[in-house]
């Protein structure tokens, strides 16, 4: 097994819908300029308020990726 490094960096990610599409879309937009991605871990879920109501559901998370050499 050969030695790795990985870099970990924490994203918030957004949603009108649900924490879990907050999530999807934090990796998402992640991936398109990381490569390798590992293990993303839910750090904290928030929401912001419109009014009367949910406005946005808000997903920190800490994603890891392998750095290349």
């Amino acid at each position: 097994m050969s030695d790795s490094v990985y870099k970990v960096i924490e994203l918030v990610g957004v949603s009108d819908n649900s924490w879990e599409e907050a999530a999807r879309n934090a990796v998402a937009t992640a991936s398109k300029s990381l490569r390798d991605l590992r293990v993303a871990e839910v750090l904290k879920l928030d929401l912001t308020i419109d009014g009367d109501g949910v406005a946005r559901y808000r997903t920190r998370l800490s994603l890891s990726f392998k750095y290349e050499d």
